[in-house]
């Protein structure tokens, strides 16, 4: 069963050292748990990376049995069963049964051919996966209309390849505990995962946190965490919410006035930034309450973008930010994705290159 996760890391560029470059591919291909997210300099090189030194790389194609690999990095048989079933879900190394010894071989005989075999399942098994996905996706041109917010995040992915149907469960909770969206240590009740993904699926426009939160009758920390997985692995997007800055400008004018007075509108409150025709409007619908939502969107309509955000931010509100599906349909969403593995897997066969070379 090939099974995948991978974390996208900042390139080691210009290292010859084979240290450095194996234990960066152990970060990527996340093959050890660490306190800190990536191994340092002064940091003791893990079990793993002694075991591909002391053995896999030195001779890969020899046929370790699982005692000899234990031998070479200090592991116990069991620690060291639990290494090995991670290697081989993840596609670095094949075994075969030879008497009572399961042997190992270092796929293609080198780092460099195993991360290629690696890449060729990985990329394959995550377009059946996207597929799968990509029929959730209702198609929408109004999702796409605003420009999301230009940020990426560290692109994070489970790749597992389709497995047999869990009793009372169907085959979107399958597909979505395979992505990893459900988190490590979930209970097996849990299916918030699968309700964020399925009401995010179907909307034409972007959802807050909170609203997600109030429709699901979840907290939102439990939300956000399925929404920050859901941005690394890169199938949904942050976008700001123009729409909804009329209304929060209208609350915020309202009680600062109340609180402050028309003196600390004009000057900390930001109308004094706008020409005097729009910010003697706003003034005069304040001090005689008859402003309404509608008419400071139809004020804010000659304002540019920015400069609304300003005016929220200095009436002490902050840009609304919602989450989207990051595509028109599930194809553009899938080619995202696909686009981000590319660059990932890249830097993985750059990288093993240079570990064969640093033996060699």
């Amino acid at each position: 069963m090939f099974r995948l996760k991978l974390i996208e890391q900042p390139m080691p560029t210009g290292s010859k050292d084979t240290d450095t470059l194996l234990e960066w591919l152990i970060d990527s291909l996340s093959l050890v748990r660490r306190k800190s997210e990536t191994w340092g300099l002064n940091d003791e090189p893990s079990a793993l990376h002694r075991m591909f030194i002391g053995a896999l790389l030195a001779e890969p194609l020899r046929g370790w049995n699982t005692k000899e690999l234990g031998d070479s990095c200090g592991l116990s048989q069991t620690a060291m069963h639990n290494q090995m079933q991670r290697l081989r879900e993840s596609g670095l190394v094949a075994s075969e049964l030879k008497g009572r010894w399961h042997i190992h071989v270092l796929r293609g005989g080198s780092m460099n051919s195993a991360i290629e075999l690696l890449a060729v399942q990985a990329k394959k098994i995550l377009q059946i996966r996207l597929a799968e996905l990509s029929d959730l996706i209702i198609e929408s041109d109004e999702r796409m209309i605003t420009p999301a917010e230009d940020e990426e995040k560290k692109f994070r992915i489970k790749i597992t390849e389709p497995r047999a149907t869990v009793q009372g469960k169907d085959r979107i909770d399958s597909l979505i505990d395979d992505l990893g969206l459900n988190g490590e240590r979930v209970k097996s009740e849990d299916d918030l995962g699968k309700r964020v993904t399925l009401e995010l699926a179907k909307s034409h426009r972007a959802i807050t946190l909170l609203v997600l939160a109030e429709r699901l009758d979840e907290t939102r920390s439990r939300v956000q965490r399925v929404l920050e997985r859901m941005l690394e692995m890169s199938i949904i997007e942050r976008v700001a919410m123009p729409e909804r800055i009329a209304q929060d400008v209208y609350l915020g004018l309202m009680r600062q006035f109340d609180a402050r007075g028309e003196e600390w509108l004009m000057t900390k409150g930001g109308l004094g930034r706008l020409n005097d025709d729009i910010s003697g409007k706003i003034i005069s619908g304040v001090k005689k309450k008859s402003l309404s939502i509608e008419k400071i969107e139809s004020i804010l309509d000659e304002v540019n973008i920015d400069n609304q955000k300003l005016l929220l931010n200095t009436l002490g509100g902050r840009m609304p930010y919602g989450f989207r599906f990051a595509g028109r349909n599930g194809e553009e969403v899938s080619e995202r994705v696909l686009n981000r593995l590319d660059r990932t897997i890249r830097r993985l066969k750059t990288v093993a290159s240079r570990v064969d070379e640093s033996l060699n």
